[in-house]
Parts: structure tokens; sequence; C-alpha cells
């Protein structure tokens, strides 16, 4: 039988990262409550430490910087592109020209 994924709001993250950070639960007690995995309050933990307001951008949305460097990534790719084009058109204009 196949299970259906989860997806939890992120307040509903900062609530169980709060019951851990300031109300002393430890990362079981949170989980236990909230009918979740230990482990996945002690990641949304660790991501919001890591990301603070950035945290928990959801559904495949990137943190700006990650975004940014996609993007770029993305630029890049079309900028050598068109580059390579036109260094054809230049071997060949110039080979019809002589």
């Amino acid at each position: 039988m196949r299970r259906i994924r989860r997806t939890f709001s992120k307040e509903f993250k900062r609530e169980a990262v709060a019951l851990v950070a300031d109300h002393g639960y430890s990362y079981a007690e949170a989980g236990r409550g909230l009918d979740i995995d230990a482990k996945l309050v002690g990641r949304w933990q660790r991501e919001l430490e890591a990301a603070d307001r950035d945290a928990f951008p959801g559904h495949g949305k990137l943190p700006p910087m990650q975004q940014r460097i996609r993007d770029l990534e993305n630029q890049v790719k079309r900028l050598q592109m068109e580059k390579d084009i036109l260094k054809k058109a230049t071997a060949f204009f110039a080979k019809e020209s002589t």
C-alpha cells in the first residue's frame, strides 16, 4: 500500500521547532506530540538556524540565493550556445568568401 506524503506549512514547522527551542521539549517529545518523526523536527531546526527568514520556501521554490545561482547558470549556458553559433557562422562565411 502506498503512503501519502504529508506536507506541512511554514508556520507548523516554526511552531514545531519552537517547542524544542523555546519550551524545552526534546525532539522525540515534540515529534510524538505532533505525530511526526523526531528527526524531522531536528532537520527543520537546522534549516531554520541556517536560513532563518528564508527557511522553508515551499513546493519547489528555492531560497533567493539559490534561485539567483540557477538563473545565472542558465544565462551562462545560453550565452555559450550563442557564442558557439556565432563561431560557426563566422567560420562558414569566412569559408564562403575565400
